[in-house]
């Protein structure tokens, strides 16, 4: 055999070199397609969309913090108009009514009064004497001052009585100023009408006199002469 024919009988494709064991071949090489990096463009904007996402969330959030507040707001106010009006109740039932207590300790004075006024004005046969009738009448009207003063003091009203005190323009006034034998000068020598007061709080100041000091005696008038002008009454001789 000749070496051209030993030549033609070996098959080309012994002479290649054998792919490697891992090599899916041709065929599964040529089905997979390039795997594409992501451009810049599609980084940014991926990354703005997860930023939106959360913002949204976030603004989500604040918009049901802000519904919440606002309705807590809204349920303080309610509540602070509420306290208000029954506040403003409140005060109106105490100028209305505050004085109920006073008024009803003085319907007692009122009944005393009122009875002291009949026996006073009962017929004459029914009356023993006169004079014991004025001493009834007036013990009854005693009865009735410590009665009507007692329940002054109970709801904090004192009469201003400042007989002998000192002059004070904060709780008297002074009506008149004379000399007074026995009190001492800028003393109360007289109370026309009794103040009164409630608590610390003036309600009238008493009216009252003072006392003021004793003027200087005069001076004693010069005696006249009772040495008669010599020669005549006006210093001639007589004729």
């Amino acid at each position: 055999m000749s070496d051209t024919q030993k030549d033609e009988k070996v098959p080309l494709g012994d002479t290649q070199t054998p792919p490697p064991a891992n090599d899916p071949g041709p065929e599964l090489a040529a089905a997979e397609p390039p795997v594409a990096e992501p451009t810049q463009g599609e980084v940014v904007a991926g990354e703005t969309e997860a930023r939106l996402a959360a913002l949204e969330a976030e603004l989500a959030a604040k918009t049901a913090e802000l519904a919440a507040f606002k309705e807590s707001a809204l349920r303080q106010l309610a509540e602070t108009q509420n306290l208000r009006r029954r506040a403003e109740n409140e005060m109106a039932e105490a100028r209305k009514y505050g004085a109920a207590p006073f008024a009803r300790d003085v319907l007692t004075v009122a009944d005393n009064l009122k009875r002291a006024l009949a026996a006073a004005s009962a017929p004459a046969e029914e009356q023993a004497t006169r004079a014991q009738m004025l001493d009834a009448l007036r013990q009854g009207v005693e009865l009735i001052d410590r009665e009507f003063t007692a329940i002054l003091e109970r709801h904090g009203i004192r009469r201003i009585d400042p007989m002998g005190e000192k002059f004070d323009p904060n709780f008297h006034q002074a009506v008149f100023e004379a000399e007074a034998e026995g009190a001492d000068p800028g003393t109360v020598s007289h109370v026309v009408q009794a103040g009164y007061r409630l608590h610390d709080r003036l309600l009238r100041p008493a009216m009252v006199g003072v006392a003021k000091a004793k003027a200087p005696p005069a001076p004693a008038a010069e005696a006249e002469s009772d040495v008669a002008p010599p020669n005549g009454k006006n210093g001639q001789d007589a004729s």
